[in-house]
């Protein structure tokens, strides 16, 4: 299983060697770890798990004040980049914005995690399919190195979670228009990592506050680990 810490806007550059030392004494070669601290944050260290870019600006470098080019993140050999997240969206970035920076990151080769997901008065008026098929229809769905992260805006950092017929409901329904691998966002913890886990066509989770610690986060690798082994 995938798991994916976004540390979003949080971590300096010595609380992040501290975080990342707990996760490399912890973590073995089989654990499938992806963390996207801040870019103030990014090091040149190897670790057990990989580095991912919170955000990018579509550019190998040029006159575009505060942005993030390829060039700045091929320095810190970043190879995963996360592109939709509705916390950027709500910012303002466009679907148009958000084709260019997936195309780019498809020339890159890099490795996308794209966030899709829907608002509670979307969900609630039962639209949820359909606003995600939209979204969907952004971007290229055969794309290789793509990941999928089904984070209803309604359960990020509320501490709501959706429900796990809901999350199955929706995972399925992405399902039939792709292969790639599927995580599920939104509230995810120890008390429903152990029912996320168990969907079938959920291949990881995006994990936003219960990753900003390194213990927290590697609690909730724990809590699957023993969950698979008790059902070996």
């Amino acid at each position: 299983m995938k798991f994916l810490a976004n540390l979003k806007c949080n971590h300096t550059r010595a609380s992040f060697r501290e975080y990342a030392k707990i996760l490399d004494e912890n973590l073995s070669a089989n654990d499938d770890v992806t963390v996207f601290p801040p870019f103030s944050a990014l090091d040149l260290v190897a670790h057990k798990f990989k580095l991912g870019a919170q955000n990018f600006y579509p550019c190998e470098s040029g006159a575009h004040t505060g942005e993030i080019g390829k060039a700045m993140l091929d320095e810190f050999g970043v190879k995963s980049v996360l592109i939709g997240h509705s916390e950027r969206r709500e910012l303002g970035e466009s679907e148009e914005l958000l084709r260019a920076k997936f195309g780019f990151a498809v020339k890159a080769g890099w490795q996308i995690v794209y966030c899709i997901g829907e608002n509670l008065s979307v969900n609630e008026a039962g639209r949820t399919k359909e606003f995600l098929a939209e979204q969907l229809k952004n971007i290229d769905l055969g794309y290789k190195r793509l990941l999928i992260a089904y984070e209803p805006i309604w359960a990020i950092g509320t501490g709501k979670s959706a429900s796990t017929e809901q999350i199955e409901n929706v995972l399925n329904f992405i399902r039939e228009q792709t292969s790639a691998p599927l995580l599920y966002g939104g509230s995810v913890n120890v008390a429903n990592i152990g029912r996320i886990a168990d969907i079938e066509n959920c291949d990881g989770v995006l994990v936003g506050t219960a990753s900003w610690d390194a213990t927290k986060f590697l609690e909730l690798m724990r809590v699957v680990s023993h969950r698979y082994t008790s059902l070996s």
